[in-house]
């Protein structure tokens, strides 16, 4: 995790003098302990870590703007995550919701000719760093480690994408950051009751639509010791193009996805996806252990005889069912094109840059092998 600047607010408020009596290079150091936190806020209400980056400039720019008129009525803290929720507020409403692929339509059936072409990169749920992931306070408790983590992973990000905009806000301020419901009201200028209400009813949506257990309790059951050898047994099997291996550790209803494909496999599916695409033949892989979401997850790189290096593919995030992994999530980092042959394979599509940065470098995973 990345470290956070911790909040002095005497020196808070020596800053903001500053910044008021003109002195501009004062903005910086004054957000600073807020930015990381902001931008995980903005990830939650629009699942994207690209629309997070957008929405958090935006609202850090709206902020220099207003900094002057800030009064001080309300926390600083309080002052900044008004603008960046009403700055993803806005996102919310010129775009559709993110999805992952399970949601999209029902599982495929795999054919020779592979999984098809992808749709927009609008449409699907993004990964998050969980190096991203910020306190207010500094250095967090294990329990509050816990919390954050839950708080990105896909199951919930998705949950949550199903709630109507204003629902979104108020369940992530009060549920994941802990404003009170007066705080919230002044957040989205609105009532304390219309607060409570939007709380309860999304509250029963997303209660609906999450697993019994969340990935950080099974995660925490499994323990360090048996997480990663889950890991390493998954990455040896892929390595070594092990169908039977791969498809033991799944569970009998595992899905597999890989957006920005729409096309996804589950249960009986899986060993006939498994050996017409990845375990093909036709990839060299190699992999390297990660965490993304709040989740284990596995960086998978292949061979490019152009790039003589072997080169990023997918993140693969995991969902685990107890020792069982229920869903592979794999986040496709290369290019697309005109050809749908080249969607069934891509041994040799290029990376895509834009990609790798988002769902490689972001996740502290090397470029190349």
């Amino acid at each position: 995790m990345t470290s956070t600047p911790i909040r002095d607010p005497a020196r808070e408020l020596e800053l903001l003098d500053a910044f008021r009596r003109g002195d501009e290079s004062a903005f910086e150091p004054l957000i600073a302990p807020y930015r990381s936190e902001l931008h995980a806020h903005c990830y939650r209400m629009l699942a994207s870590v690209h629309d997070a980056d957008d929405a958090l400039q935006d609202a850090l720019l709206r902020a220099w703007r207003g900094l002057g008129r800030f009064e001080g009525r309300s926390s600083l803290r309080s002052w900044l995550y008004t603008i960046a929720t009403n700055t993803s507020l806005n996102v919310i409403a010129r775009r559709p919701r993110r999805v992952l692929p399970i949601e999209h339509g029902p599982p495929s059936e795999m054919a020779p000719a592979g999984p098809g072409m992808p749709l927009a990169e609008s449409v699907w749920i993004e990964p998050y760093p969980d190096g991203g992931l910020a306190l207010a306070d500094g250095a967090p408790s294990p329990e509050a480690r816990y919390e954050l983590r839950e708080s990105v992973e896909l199951a919930f990000i998705a949950a949550v994408q199903h709630l109507p905009a204003l629902q979104r806000a108020v369940l992530i301020l009060r549920e994941v950051l802990g404003f009170s419901a007066s705080e919230v009201a002044s957040v989205l200028k609105t009532t304390v009751a219309a607060v409570n209400s939007a709380l309860q009813r999304a509250r029963k949506t997303v209660a609906e639509m999450l697993p019994d257990r969340s990935q950080q309790a099974t995660l925490r059951a499994l323990g360090d010791r048996e997480t990663a050898r889950i890991v390493t047994r998954y990455m040896d099997a892929m390595a070594n193009g092990d169908i039977e291996r791969v498809v033991g550790m799944l569970s009998q209803e595992a899905a597999w996805s890989m957006p920005p494909l729409a096309s996804w496999y589950r249960g009986a599916e899986l060993p006939s996806f498994l050996a017409l695409g990845p375990l093909s033949g036709l990839y060299r892989w190699r992999h390297v252990a990660a965490h993304a979401s709040g989740q284990l997850a596995v960086g998978a790189y292949t061979w490019h005889e152009r790039e003589r290096a072997y080169v990023p593919f997918a993140l693969d995030v995991l969902t685990l069912a107890g020792e069982r992994i229920e869903q592979v999530t794999a986040f496709i980092a290369r290019s697309a094109d005109d050809d749908p042959a080249r969607f069934a394979t891509w041994p040799d599509a290029p990376p895509d840059p834009a990609r790798v940065e988002a769902i490689f470098v972001r996740n502290g995973l090397p470029e190349r092998l």
